[in-house]
């Protein structure tokens, strides 16, 4: 059963540049939503080429990346480790870089490929593990409903409802109780 909360802070979204000729609207990790460890940062992205995110180091955190269902285009992974695919509108990526890794995430078309990305922090005794990629396919992704199909979640990681997500994760993630967020559908900008 869900229960009503109080909203215990609200902010705005900041754009600012990242990577190559790309824009995002950051909400975690920005100056007015820090200290939310596990989650280190919560970015929404729209690039087409010639933007994207070129080769890049990352080292003790896991990025999950979601291509919103609505996206009119996608991205291309491609890590030093040889792993190597295509983020499709619905579709997940977890990557784990541990130790340490070198990816890019790139737009292939002109049209813009519009989703989330959230860095999740390792703890401390597996901040230094192997690097690896799950990629998720949205057909393979569990729908799960509450009793009386109020609510539907699409299950990634963990379990909801009884129904468990594909992917397998470093840590148990829970979203702190005292920050409450909502996410605008229409605009699939994640605001106050």
């Amino acid at each position: 059963m869900f229960k009503p909360r109080q909203i215990a802070q609200k902010f705005v979204a900041r754009e600012q540049s990242e990577g190559a000729g790309a824009r995002v609207y950051r909400s975690i990790g920005s100056a007015q939503l820090r200290s939310l460890d596990p989650f280190l940062v919560l970015d929404e992205a729209s690039v087409g080429l010639p933007g994207g995110f070129p080769a890049h180091p990352h080292r003790g955190f896991e990025t999950v990346s979601y291509m919103l269902p609505t996206s009119k285009g996608h991205f291309q992974h491609e890590d030093f480790l040889g792993n190597k695919g295509t983020l499709q509108p619905g579709d997940l990526q977890w990557m784990t870089a541990g130790r340490g890794i070198m990816h890019s995430e790139m737009p292939k078309t002109r049209e813009p490929a519009h989703g989330l990305q959230l860095w999740v922090n390792l703890p401390k005794h597996r901040k230094m593990i192997e690097p690896r990629y799950q990629d998720v396919p949205r057909e393979s992704v569990p729908h799960a409903f509450n009793d009386d199909k109020s609510v539907e979640a699409l299950v990634f990681a963990g379990e909801v409802f009884g129904q468990r997500g594909p992917i397998e994760t470093e840590a148990p993630v829970t979203s702190p109780a005292r920050v409450s967020r909502s996410f605008d559908a229409q605009r699939a900008r994640v605001r106050d």
